[in-house]
């Protein structure tokens, strides 16, 4: 196992995909900031005061993203090259092939994260620092953590699902972008008002009504359900966290960790079934 991670990390330092994603993150996050800072001096005479916070965690849906490139690209090329034979070959199992391939595609994650992070500091000199609490910033990184180790999970299974370099990474990409769409639309319908205002324009302007129920507000064991859906989401829980309304944090972090364990059980199992020729 020390063997197999020792030579995957060798490999992570030498990825091109790695930095690129690196520092593709470290500058959007950057920019990202910068540009939330001219907004906030921009709007500086409306009386709202912008924070650090509004801003920082924004880019947090797209790690998944990066991760599901990463991750089908870095593990397809050795399905492709003919390396993950190799390693059963020469003795090891495939538990520890597999594992050894989680494990650094996670810890890929982790410093994609931490160039996101490190990117969003430019904001400090011009907003302040956090105000959310040593608590609540513990908490915003620990959600992040666990959601990140569920989404790898789920890209280093499809990954060993697919022989072909291309057809994972393909894959993979639109798994991701089919779980951000689906927590997006359940993000949206639970935003919905219950009620409507009752502003009718007429010519001759705008007149006050009585507010009208909207049709589109979900309520009752509907909106549990959606909810509990959208805090099950790896992607759900990076929308909810951009926005800063983790209102269930350990209900969030159990689903995490659920997903994590169900992905690792189910890769291993796909692995090995897999037939490597």
């Amino acid at each position: 196992m020390n063997n197999l991670l020792g030579a995957n990390f060798a490999r992570l330092r030498r990825d091109r995909v790695f930095w690129l994603c690196l520092a593709a993150l470290a500058v959007c996050s950057a920019f990202s900031m910068l540009n939330g800072c001219r907004q906030a001096a921009a709007n500086a005479d409306s009386g709202f005061v912008y924070q650090l916070d509004h801003f920082y965690f924004n880019l947090a849906p797209a790690l998944g993203l990066f991760g599901a490139v990463f991750t089908s690209l870095f593990l397809g090329t050795d399905y492709s090259d003919g390396t993950v034979r190799n390693k059963l070959v020469v003795g090891h199992s495939r538990t520890a092939v597999y594992l050894a391939d989680l494990s650094v595609s996670f810890c890929a994650a982790l410093l994609f994260m931490a160039a996101w992070l490190a990117g969003g500091l430019v904001g400090i000199p011009f907003l302040g620092p956090w105000k959310l609490g040593g608590t609540g910033l513990a908490l915003c990184l620990l959600l992040t953590v666990l959601f990140l180790a569920a989404l790898t999970a789920i890209f280093t299974w499809v990954s060993t699902a697919f022989t072909n370099r291309a057809v994972g990474a393909v894959v993979s990409i639109l798994l991701f972008l089919a779980l951000l769409v689906c927590a997006s639309m359940l993000y949206n319908r639970l935003c919905e008002p219950e009620m409507l205002s009752g502003v009718v324009i007429t010519a001759e302007g705008m007149t006050m009504g009585e507010p009208v129920p909207n049709p589109d507000y979900i309520s009752g064991g509907a909106r549990a359900a959606c909810e509990f859906l959208l805090d099950l989401l790896p992607t759900g829980q990076s929308i909810l966290l951009a926005n800063l309304e983790l209102a269930h944090p350990v209900r969030e972090a159990l689903c995490s960790l659920f997903l994590t364990a169900a992905a690792v059980i189910a890769g291993l199992w796909t692995f090995r079934k897999k037939d490597l020729k």
